[in-house]
């Protein structure tokens, strides 16, 4: 399946253009012509610009997976009760039925249908533990997002879940945003919206409560991240100013990879209770159920190619300016002329296709950016590749960044300072080694571009550690201070994790009764105690036997 193709001369590049701009005004832009044939002085000649597939539904190129595997209900058979009415207990889920059953391609089908059909999960018959879901979208492709993602629950939004992304086939994982009743209880995050961010920190991942409420709210179906309003921010409250937008996915690799993606992850914390207290007598009535998901993008094919092919289940951009590659990453062979190079949104509106050129061989064509002097032919491959770059480069033009340092977005490929150093905080990191934004692979509840800070629930020590206590929300119970934020110093009485439990009930004989509020009496462990005891004792009896003294 093709999602767009276009391949036009220049008399009908306006007329397209112009139809792009009425119609799709909070798309990515009308970048949907890669060359036209012009007449110069030379005959007709082409002439090349910047060009991308067209926007799409995403959602049926994905494949989606879920953790646990058998966390889908029907097998075996269950019956669940409304959230609203724990006494209406008429909904049935069988997997061997037809009719019955919810799998999880009922997520993507037809929205509208009647009745509704959606996914379900298994109910929350193990409470008071967790019921967690993870659900994983795949697409085995570099995508670009161009609209809100939108999730519709059947059965009350969850009070908890998180939304993530990962720009590396799923081998990491980044939070895109936090969704929670309660940020400050549920992530230890101070409450946000989207209308909080600023240019300058769209950015930031951000908890909201927005998404979060119960049944009684049911006809508030949907759950948002909102790519449009982060938009907004610069090309204005209509999208009106798409020349603004281009300017700063262009110049700015943080913020477009911030709109890209090849995975989502949605994980679903926990499920809605309406309540504060969960019915533990109808746990039934607790399970999450998703009748649709919304994905709006379009391959990313480095500004190279306007058209993407599904073949095979795989997504592979038609790469045109003699650049190939499933993203159109690299020059053919043949056309290593110059280093490869994506192609630009600027000027507006055609852009900059740069184009692959054709190989010179010889002295003049040892391209290396100022980074080696010496080329080397390689006849096996047809190609010419520069020997012993510097400045911790490296590559065919020394075009790319040694392991351990990444590109310098402010400066310039022959620029000496092109690729500086990662550093990758030591105890933070998996290594020293970084993406091309300059973003190291983190540890276990660490984040930042270097590994730096800690996710909600940990703590710095020499690395992130899972927190057992924090000041601020003071967690330590009765009278317990909060010692670095990993354990409770308890007063003498009580014991416990969090000082949550009395010392004398983890003793021999208890607390002296339930309602007593006082320790039992107990033996004496001390043989020269016991002997005192005994002599006060017999002092005692006698003295009773002594006359009054009046």
């Amino acid at each position: 399946m093709r999602f767009h193709f276009a391949l036009t001369l220049q008399a009908l590049w306006t007329g397209v253009c112009q139809a792009a701009m009425q119609h799709y005004p909070a798309a990515w832009g009308h970048y949907d012509v890669c060359k036209s044939q012009v007449y110069s002085d030379e005959g007709l000649t082409w002439d090349y610009m910047a060009c991308q597939p067209e926007a799409a539904d995403m959602t049926q190129y994905l494949k989606v997976t879920l953790d646990p595997p058998n966390i889908t209900c029907g097998d075996p058979p269950e019956t669940y009760c409304a959230l609203e009415n724990p006494y209406m207990c008429n909904n049935e889920c069988d997997a061997t039925t037809e009719e019955l059953a919810h799998p999880p391609e009922l997520m993507f089908d037809i929205e509208g249908r009647n009745p509704t059909t959606f996914w379900q999960s298994t109910s929350w018959k193990k409470y008071p533990k967790a019921l967690l879901v993870n659900i994983t979208l795949s697409w085995n492709k570099t995508i670009e997002l161009t609209d809100d993602i939108v999730l519709t629950f059947e059965s009350g939004r969850p009070e908890q879940m998180v939304l993530e992304k990962s720009l590396d086939y799923g081998r990491t994982w980044q939070p895109y945003q936090f969704y929670a009743t309660d940020c400050l209880d549920a992530f230890t995050m101070e409450p946000k919206t989207v209308q909080d961010l600023t240019q300058h920190t769209l950015l930031d991942i951000i908890c909201t409560e927005d998404y979060s409420r119960g049944y009684v709210w049911k006809y508030d179906k949907t759950v948002r991240f909102e790519i449009k309003d982060r938009f907004a921010l610069f090309a204005g409250p209509r999208l009106h100013n798409m020349a603004s937008l281009y300017g700063q996915l262009d110049t700015t690799k943080n913020l477009r990879d911030f709109f890209t993606i090849t995975d989502l992850r949605i994980r679903l914390l926990r499920p809605a209770t309406g309540a504060t207290m969960v019915d533990e007598n109808n746990l039934s009535r607790y399970f999450y159920a998703i009748s649709d998901i919304k994905v709006q993008g379009r391959c990313k094919c480095n500004l190279h190619a306007n058209s993407c092919v599904y073949d095979k289940e795989k997504l592979s951009c038609e790469c045109e300016h003699n650049t190939t590659g499933p993203d159109c990453g690299r020059c053919k062979r043949n056309y290593q002329g110059r280093a490869w190079s994506a192609g630009s949104y600027l000027p507006i509106p055609k852009g900059t296709a740069n184009i692959c050129i054709p190989n010179n061989i010889g002295p003049v064509n040892c391209e290396c950016f100022g980074h080696s002097n010496r080329c080397s032919y390689i006849e096996v491959l047809n190609t010419v590749i520069c020997v012993s770059c510097k400045h911790n480069t490296r590559g065919q033009h020394c075009q790319l960044c040694k392991l351990g340092y990444h590109r310098n977005a402010s400066a310039e490929l022959d620029d000496e300072n092109v690729c500086i150093e990662c550093n990758c905080n030591p105890f933070g990191s998996v290594s020293d080694r970084c993406n091309g934004t300059g973003f190291c692979i983190c540890k276990e509840g660490t984040t930042g571009p270097k590994c730096q800070e800690c996710l909600p629930g940990y703590l710095w020590d020499d690395g992130c550690k899972s927190r057992v206590c924090d000041n601020e929300l003071q967690r330590c119970q009765n009278g317990g201070v909060c010692v670095n934020n990993v354990r409770c110093n308890c007063p003498a009485a009580y014991t416990g994790l969090q000082c949550e439990k009395r010392r004398c009930e983890s003793e021999l004989g208890g607390c002296g009764g339930p309602d007593s509020g006082q320790a039992p009496l107990t033996t004496p462990s001390s043989p020269r105690l016991l002997l005192l005891l005994l002599l006060g004792s017999a002092l005692l009896r006698e003295a009773s036997c002594w006359p009054t003294v009046l």
